[in-house]
């Protein structure tokens, strides 16, 4: 089983939504392994291409076993992110076809291609007018714990806690606010843009979800994230032995 296969929990075109979104964002962080049609030369990649009806498809595995097995020989591959080989293929209008024959099965087509790099293109947003914060809304944290939760688990080391917090602007409009602790400076605008292309694959919210950083994420009512490492148990002292007799 690998990590997609672990989410494919219901074949990908049986399943709603929000675990189809979680599937592709795992797709999307996820190292493919590409069928080419000849052997690359150079930096140049002829991708193997599959006419189906409604268009061509290239055929890619998580692992390199899946990918022989399913020609029943070796091939010639190449590796490439899921993010990457969805930005190729969108710019040939082609789809793509994943795990053939595996419970993480699943064809995308251009359209669902397309879809799939509007969401990775997601950013923060950074010009905030906020006034109060919040509880957040029973809804929205029952919809985003546990795949924020999954996500910022990726992170620890980098940051040492969160807080999705409700926020209350003018005349009663509400949204909500990740906040994270301890990031490094010159880690933050990668982690918001880790964090963004999470929430984008994310049923949306009412009002939406904004990133901040922030030296302590509390907040009253907030649904906290915590990321310190686990405390070292004490190590018993060894018992002192019998004197020794001269």
């Amino acid at each position: 089983m690998t990590a997609l296969d672990e989410l494919a929990t219901i074949p990908f075109h049986d399943a709603d939504a929000p675990q189809r979104a979680r599937m592709l964002s795992r797709l999307a962080d996820t190292e493919l392994i590409v069928a080419l049609g000849a052997e690359p030369v150079g930096d140049d990649v002829e991708l193997r291409m599959f006419p189906l009806e409604d268009g061509q498809v290239a055929l890619a595995c998580d692992t390199e076993d899946r990918l022989s097995d399913f020609f029943g020989q070796p091939v010639h591959y190449i590796g490439l992110p899921g993010r990457v080989l969805a930005g190729l293929l969108r710019a040939e209008g082609a789809g793509l076809l994943v795990n053939p024959g595996h419970p993480s099965e699943m064809l995308l087509d251009a359209a669902m291609l397309d879809w799939l790099t509007g969401a990775l293109a997601a950013t923060p947003q950074e010009d905030l007018a906020r006034l109060r914060l919040t509880a957040p809304a029973r809804d929205t944290a029952d919809a985003l714990a546990p795949p924020l939760a999954a996500r910022l688990s990726d992170m620890r080391g980098l940051i040492s806690g969160a807080a999705l917090v409700g926020v209350a602007g003018q005349g009663g409009a509400a949204s909500h606010l990740l906040l994270i602790a301890g990031a490094d400076p010159e880690r933050q605008p990668q982690i918001a843009k880790a964090l963004a292309e999470t929430l984008a694959f994310l049923p949306p919210q009412p009002g939406g979800v904004d990133i901040s950083f922030t030296e302590n994420a509390t907040a009253p009512g907030a649904l906290f994230f915590d990321l310190s490492p686990p405390e070292q148990p004490e190590q018993p002292k060894a018992p002192k032995g019998p004197p020794i007799l001269r």
